[in-house]
């Protein structure tokens, strides 16, 4: 017997699913770079939770959860519309302005700029042009990438561009300046004893600091054992 009842359309997951003109390679190198907040999600900030567990990162990560959550509500307040070419990419059920990954992106520019600039960082100010050569321009080919591929318009990128650097640097300035000073509270409560949380950011030069400790550790064991 046949159901009588309609199915409704079937929606797909699509956090990793960028599309774009087959045979196009400029298409095809831009829809990798659009993935890049989910390289920096869970290869960068997840894997920096499992080895590092830096106060300084998880506050980071913290801020860009807040900004995609800001992000969210006003899509959902403005309600605007993609650009015509959702149709293809079949993602005209979700609202353009402001572009998300463009947020993301400008986000993280900004504020692991501040955090390098101001040695808060394993990087050192004289390593800044790390950031100049590969963060900023990530940044700025994500927020190309959302246009050329049909996902934004250019006033939707430059939008979630322009609030992913305020809110970079607002988050920046609340951690360093209003938060920052409970970070030892933090790494003496039983949550930070337990999940081995620490901050690292009063050290110069931390990979220094761990290489010269792991040699004196290793010498002490050492010495131990032949005597």
């Amino acid at each position: 017997m046949s159901n009588s009842h309609a199915h409704p359309p079937l929606k797909a997951v699509t956090l990793t699913h960028v599309r774009y003109q087959r045979g196009d390679q400029l298409g095809h190198f831009l829809a990798w770079i659009s993935l890049v907040p989910v390289f920096i999600s869970l290869g960068g900030f997840v894997s920096h939770f499992i080895f590092r567990r830096e106060l300084q990162g998880m506050f980071f990560a913290l801020g860009l959860l807040i900004s995609q959550f800001i992000n969210e509500i006003i899509k959902t307040s403005v309600q605007q519309a993609r650009p015509e070419t959702c149709a293809l990419l079949e993602t005209c059920d979700s609202h353009g302005w402001p572009s998300s990954h463009s947020q993301y992106t400008f986000f993280f520019a900004v504020y692991f700029t501040l955090l390098t600039y101001y040695k808060i960082g394993i990087l050192a100010r004289k390593q800044l042009w790390v950031v100049g050569l590969l963060v900023w321009p990530l940044a700025i080919f994500t927020m190309y990438s959302r246009v050329y591929l049909g996902y934004h318009t250019v006033a939707q990128v430059i939008a979630g561009a322009a609030l992913g650097a305020v809110l970079g640097g607002g988050w920046f300035w609340v951690v360093n300046y209003l938060l920052r000073g409970y970070f030892p509270t933090i790494e003496e409560s039983a949550f930070g004893r337990f999940f081995y949380v620490k901050d690292t950011s009063h050290i110069p030069n931390v990979l220094k600091f761990e290489y010269e400790n792991a040699r004196a550790a290793r010498k002490h064991v050492s010495y131990k054992r032949s005597s």
